[in-house]
């Protein structure tokens, strides 16, 4: 069964719309209307079209560590994808690997290129490095390199100050986020402190990745201009491993962090309340592993108070429409249990289909 192509027949509740449906997948389409000869899969269950990692590096492993090769790319999207995401926007590699986009067995893949960093002020061959004159021109060429998202590292601890510090001044972020979206680029911008994020939101930046330092007025801009969050909880978990690890060098960095950390949930609540559009990330690559998608959705649940429906909506659909992912392609999960109800059930799926192909 694994790898065939169908056409398949499932009966189940489907979650975009909360309604019992028979859902047919012939190639990579899925509809509603009967498919002569679909072999019937599963008459029960909970069933969405897959989940969107919109904060993943499948070119880097745990650990911070380049992939070597597009087979490496390939083994981290297969463990994204058994975990049911079928959709990933790739915040940044620094491995091309633009054959997998559209391979069979890939999750949808929008790259965002190579992102820009700070010479000396991130880590060690993830960014590519820039000082202050390259950074805008560095920028707009990414613009060309990815799938219509570029991604530009916004604050990293500066070691002469001994605290986060952004990486460029503020007129550098605002040049190169115009610049990069004059390309025809969305941009996305990783930021933990107060001052960085204040000032790429106040730049009309697309996404907010992290987010960490948002304060009410910085949150309420968001809302207006419609700028995105996805606030990798998972990756904000590690701060206190951080901080112990700098403290000794950096005690005000190392208590920073471990504030940012604390109050960031009430951070995400803030974001969801006023409007803004708040989608799962995990991070993967960095010091977070691949796959790990469901234990994203339960802090988001369980840490920053969202409703289970509300996750299970921008970790899906609402997420794919942000991407411009069309309706009606051919991915599935179903889970057996249902995860508005059981948040236990997004880490058991049960069948995944993937541009009309079964993986499980």
């Amino acid at each position: 069964m694994t790898g065939t192509r169908g056409p398949w027949h499932f009966r189940a509740v489907w979650l975009p719309d909360d309604t019992v449906r028979d859902i047919y997948i012939d190639g990579d389409s899925l509809g509603f209307e009967p498919v002569p000869g679909a072999e019937t899969l599963e008459t029960t269950g909970y069933a969405l079209p897959g989940l969107v990692d919109a904060h993943c590096h499948i070119g880097i492993r745990c650990g911070a560590k380049p992939i070597e090769s597009v087979d490496d790319a390939r083994a981290l999207a297969y463990q994204d994808r058994d975990a049911g995401v079928l959709a990933i926007r790739d915040a940044g590699s620094p491995y091309p690997y633009p054959e997998l986009v559209g391979e069979d067995g890939i999750p949808r893949l929008i790259r965002a290129g190579h992102h820009i960093a700070a010479s000396k002020r991130y880590l060690r061959g993830i960014g590519l490095e820039c000082e202050p004159h390259e950074a805008v021109a560095a920028l707009a060429r990414q613009a060309k390199e990815g799938d219509g998202w570029v991604k530009l590292v916004g604050d990293w601890i500066d070691r002469s100050e001994g605290d986060l510090a952004p990486s460029f001044e503020p007129e550098i972020l605002t040049a190169a986020i115009k610049a990069a979206q004059a390309e025809g680029a969305k941009v996305a911008v990783h930021t933990f402190s107060e001052e960085a994020v204040q000032c790429v939101v106040e730049a009309g930046v697309d996404s907010v990745e992290h987010g960490t330092g948002l304060s009410t007025d910085v949150i309420d801009t968001m809302a207006r201009q419609g700028t995105a969050l996805v606030p990798t909880m998972i990756n904000i978990e590690t701060f206190d491993d951080i901080a112990d690890q700098a403290a000794e060098k950096f005690a005000t960095y190392a208590d920073h962090m471990r504030r940012l950390k604390e109050g960031f949930p009430q951070v995400v609540r803030q974001a969801v309340e006023a409007g803004v559009k708040v989608y799962l990330g995990t991070d993967a690559g960095g010091g977070i592993n691949h796959g790990l998608a469901a234990r994203e959705m339960r802090l988001l649940h369980e840490k920053a108070g969202l409703d289970l429906p509300g996750v299970l909506a921008r970790s899906s659909w609402e997420a794919r429409e942000w991407l411009n992912i069309p309706e009606g392609l051919g991915d599935l999960v179903l889970y057996e249990k249902d995860p508005r109800t059981d948040m236990g059930a997004v880490f058991e799926p049960k069948r995944i289909v993937l541009k009309g192909q079964v993986i499980r």
